[in-house]
């Protein structure tokens, strides 16, 4: 296993600007791209890293997007499978995170000046092979049981201080599943790998 792709700094802050715009428009704050008003606009503009030097932005790769406020989760949406290029994917994502994670209002203005802002780009899903060799940090899971799904980012069983036992777990519980569901035979657990950076 390992990564597919691995994004340079030019794609990590083209991508982290789409994002920041992306949220800027859809609370109203400053946006970073002045006179950009839409995607089609963004990725138009000069700055736009294009061509076959940057092949990766336009892979259909899953991401992330999650904003906290104060070291607080403050919204997080994003889609495992990408089914459009990753700078059309991390755009909506962005956006979502800040209007639509059902757990949270919608961001304000106020609050995205404040805010932190962290990409996650997903690799392609494959089924685990055995969840002895799973790697606490480096492997994200997908639990599908009894028709419910759970994911959980590589980055989030660190963040909780989960040994390999409870990120299992508390993958059943996010999935809405009795606890120990991941070992059923009729348990589908797939793992990826991601790359995650700040936006």
């Amino acid at each position: 296993m390992g990564l597919s792709f691995d994004l340079d700094a030019t794609e990590k802050a083209w991508l982290s600007r789409l994002a920041r715009q992306s949220i800027a428009l859809a609370v109203g704050a400053e946006p970073v791209m002045p006179g950009v008003t839409g995607l089609t606009e963004a990725l138009a503009s000069p700055e736009a890293p294009h061509g076959d030097d940057h092949p990766v932005l336009g892979r259909p790769l899953g991401a992330f997007v999650t904003i906290t406020l104060g070291g607080n989760l403050r919204g997080c949406i994003g889609t495992i499978v990408g089914r459009e290029p990753l700078e059309e994917t991390v755009w909506r994502m962005a956006r979502a995170a800040a209007l639509e994670d059902p757990r949270f209002p919608p961001l304000t203005a106020r609050e995205w000046a404040r805010a932190n802002l962290e990409i996650s780009v997903l690799d392609e899903l494959t089924p685990c092979p055995d969840p002895a060799r799973i790697e606490v940090g480096r492997h994200g899971l997908a639990l599908q049981y009894g028709g419910r799904t759970g994911v959980f980012l590589p980055q989030v069983p660190i963040e909780q201080g989960w040994d390999r036992e409870a990120y299992l777990e508390n993958l059943c519980r996010k999935a809405g599943v009795p606890q120990g569901s991941w070992r059923m035979p009729q348990a589908r657990l797939f793992w990826y790998e991601a790359q995650v950076f700040p936006a």
